[in-house]
This record gives structure tokens, C-alpha cells and sequence, in this order.
């Protein structure tokens, strides 16, 4: 089996006149964690939004495992910055709701619901609904459900955005414990390039609009990682200096 899980290959996106994707080609590796970042508006989340079918590309293609994407077919999941909860649902309820829909026989559901459960530490509110919880326990709410399909491929779009920084930096360090264990394959989209090079193995940095990768970094810096250390300070400036020169 090879190595690469992902392939975009020459992807084009326009919107009438306006060019937004211009031919972007890079892949990811299996259980890679992959940083995209790039100045605000330069199309990350139209990207994103192709690569799971929400939007038709012009041209291009996108291979998962040597085939054409396919959200039927490929199990894909995705955390926005918007909290995605269902109110009606109580925690574990809104973790099972993505394997029902998949028609995961219901002592699978059961055994992976209890699995999520923990791993977000969320055992002692397993039966409260969403408007009893903190941001961050919402977000553990949706991390769970993804991780609980075992996708094939995890796509973050400024997951934490909204958070305080400290709530941000303890769901950092949940995500790399749940992505170490489970060795998804994640790519997680970011306008902040501090978190790009802590969660990071590689990041692409992409242009303004017409958009295409400027450069892709390796993130070799020892895990866990300081933000205070001069090598994590001189590739945090190495990225921000690609972006403001764009």
C-alpha cells in the first residue's frame, strides 16, 4: 500500500471571473498531520470545501487511496469553527448520530461511542445536551463524533477560532493525543501560524487569490513542542515572512 493517502493534483476553482484555486497540487502522507495556512481570503476553506464535494471543481483532481474522491464512498470527516452540535441530542447521542447515518450495527455504535466518550474525558456529562456546556466541551463533542467514524481522512477548518487561548492550547494538546493514538490522517486549515507549526508534520503555505502553494515546510521539531524555543521561534517567523510576502 503506498504511503500517500491524499493526491490534488492541478485543482482549479473559480467563481465567474474570479479565479480563486489556480492549479494547487501537493499530497499527504497516511496518519500525516498537514497545516494549511495562507492570507485571510486566499481560498482555504473553498479548498477545503472541494476536496469533500461541497463545491465542483473547474478542473483538477483530488485521489483518496488512487481514487477519485467520493463522500459516499470515502469516510471523510469535518470540524468547522462553528460549534456543530445538535441541540436535541445529548452528548453521546450527537457522537452516534454520524454512525447511525452510516448504518454501524448498534453494539459498534455502543462500543465507539464509549471509546470517544473517554478519550474527550467527557464521561461524567455523557447525558447532558449542548446548551449545558462550555465552548470547549461542545468542541470535545464534535472532535469525539469525528474520531468515532475512524475516517479515512479528518479536514479542521479553524477549529478553535472562537476560543480564549488557554481553552485553545488544552484542545490542542487533546487533539495530538487523539491523532497520535488513533493515526488518522488530518489536514487542519489555520490563520494562526503558532498553531501551525505546534500541530503540525508539514505545512503548505499558500498565496493570495489566484491561489497556489508558495512552498511546503517539513516540521521535524521534537513533540512535545515549546512555543519559546528558538527552533519552534524560527520556523514560526520562516512561515510568517512567506505569508507577508506574498
Amino acid at each position: 500500500m503506498s504511503d500517500v493517502k491524499v493526491k490534488v493534483s492541478s485543482l482549479t476553482k473559480s467563481f465567474g471571473d474570479l479565479l480563486v484555486l489556480d492549479k494547487i497540487s501537493f499530497s499527504v502522507n497516511r496518519g500525516e498531520f498537514l497545516c494549511i495556512v495562507g492570507p485571510t481570503g486566499c481560498g482555504k476553506t473553498t479548498f477545503l470545501n472541494s476536496l469533500t464535494k461541497i463545491l465542483e471543481t473547474d478542473s483538477g483532481s483530488i485521489l483518496i487511496d488512487g481514487e477519485e474522491v467520493n463522500p459516499k464512498k470515502h469516510n471523510l470527516a469535518y470540524i468547522l469553527q462553528e460549534y456543530s452540535a445538535l441541540p436535541w441530542l445529548n452528548v453521546e447521542e450527537n457522537i452516534a448520530y454520524g454512525l447511525k447515518i452510516k448504518g454501524i450495527a448498534p453494539e459498534i455504535i455502543k462500543e465507539r461511542v464509549d471509546e470517544a466518550v473517554e478519550m474527550v474525558n467527557m464521561q461524567e456529562f455523557r447525558k447532558f445536551y449542548p446548551k449545558e456546556l462550555s465552548a470547549s466541551m461542545l468542541q470535545r463533542v464534535v472532535i469525539a463524533r469525528a474520531f468515532s467514524t475512524q475516517p479515512d481522512l479528518l479536514l479542521m477548518d479553524e477549529p478553535y477560532g472562537q476560543l480564549d487561548l488557554n481553552l485553545k492550547y488544552k484542545l490542542e494538546d487533546e487533539l495530538l493525543k487523539l491523532w497520535e493514538k488513533t493515526k488518522t490522517t488530518v489536514i487542519f486549515i489555520t490563520h494562526n501560524i503558532e498553531e501551525a507549526v505546534y500541530l503540525s508534520d508539514r505545512i503548505l503555505v499558500l498565496t493570495n487569490k489566484p491561489t497556489h502553494v508558495k512552498q511546503e515546510l517539513n516540521n521535524n521539531l521534537p513533540r512535545p513542542r515549546k512555543v519559546a524555543d528558538k527552533a519552534f521561534v524560527k520556523l514560526r517567523n520562516e512561515v510568517t515572512d512567506l505569508i507577508r510576502w506574498w
